[in-house]
């Protein structure tokens, strides 16, 4: 059985080019699966969509999330195909089995407002508050990804002309704007506390990367996501906030304001349209809430 699945997984990396990730997911989900056949090749060859149905059932009574229950499903139907294809099965009645649809969650934002705050907690002249300042702008005025913002270096961002190079999934790079307040946060940053924080650097080596920590190294996605979350705890309800949720606040606050959602789209750097239809659900939540705060019969 092992040898199977070994082939399987050398197909996904060689054939497919999956990443090592995805690879170990697949991995795991297959071997749970085995498990509950029996882990035998015999069991496997009698798989129907009875068998993937008791399977799916026992998920179920196990409380496993419907995102989890697809996406193991799409795993071992995959690693059936592949069996099929190979002349080790002979029936694909499994096929009939369809893969459960994805619960529909609605990205978290925050309003305008809000956002507006919370550009204006860090401190505007310590070293460190006027990092995180334009940090807060660069990931609000851009909508860019916190692993994207913390791949950024000094190249990536052209002040002149007002415009910072991203480098996003798959190594794809996009230009984007960058606003009048972000282009004046990372001025300040640049000038006032880069200088002081790559002084901190014991190796003395020239960093190119952007944004720096306390000891002059570049800013990492777990140093990002905490600093956005300390943030956050200062505006409002002191609500749990991300740099994901600033990127989902960016894409909802410009399709309320009448932004082409080709042109998000194309900001956000997302490969399929049908990925950014998605907030313009979000706009029905900013309706409904101007609306109960500005109709008099609300």
């Amino acid at each position: 059985m092992d040898k199977y699945l070994k082939d399987f997984l050398e197909y996904l990396e060689i054939e497919k080019n999956f990443a090592i990730l995805t690879i170990k997911s697949y991995d795991n989900d297959i071997r749970k699966f085995l498990e509950f056949l029996g882990d035998d090749i015999h069991s496997l060859k009698t798989v129907n969509n009875l068998k993937l149905r008791e399977y799916l059932a026992f998920l179920k009574e196990n409380k496993y999330a419907r995102s989890t229950i697809a996406r193991k499903v799409s795993s071992i139907k995959s690693f059936l195909r592949f069996l099929k294809n190979e002349n080790i099965l002979e029936n694909n009645t499994w096929e009939l089995i369809s893969i459960p649809k994805r619960e529909k969650r609605l990205p978290k934002f925050i309003y305008v407002d809000e956002a507006l705050d919370l550009l204006e907690v860090p401190e505007k002249y310590s070293i460190l508050g006027c990092r995180d300042r334009a940090i807060l702008e660069v990931l609000y005025g851009t909508g860019i990804r916190v692993s994207e913002l913390a791949g950024l270096d000094l190249c990536s961002v052209n002040t002149e002309e007002g415009f910072l190079k991203v480098k996003g999934k798959g190594s794809k790079e996009r230009i984007l704007p960058l606003g009048s307040y972000a282009l004046q946060a990372l001025a300040v940053y640049l000038s006032r506390s880069r200088p002081s924080l790559e002084e901190c650097n014991q190796s003395k080596e020239k960093n190119e990367a952007l944004f720096l920590n306390r000891f002059g190294e570049r800013l990492s996605v777990r140093s990002i996501r905490r600093l956005v979350h300390k943030y956050g705890l200062k505006i409002g309800d002191g609500r749990n906030l991300s740099p994901h949720v600033l990127r989902h606040s960016f894409a909802s606050h410009l399709l309320n304001a009448g932004a082409d959602l080709r042109v998000v789209q194309e900001l956000m750097g997302h490969a399929s349209v049908s990925t950014t239809q998605i907030y313009t659900h979000i706009t029905k939540e900013e309706l409904k809430r101007t609306y109960m705060k500005a109709h008099p019969r609300a």
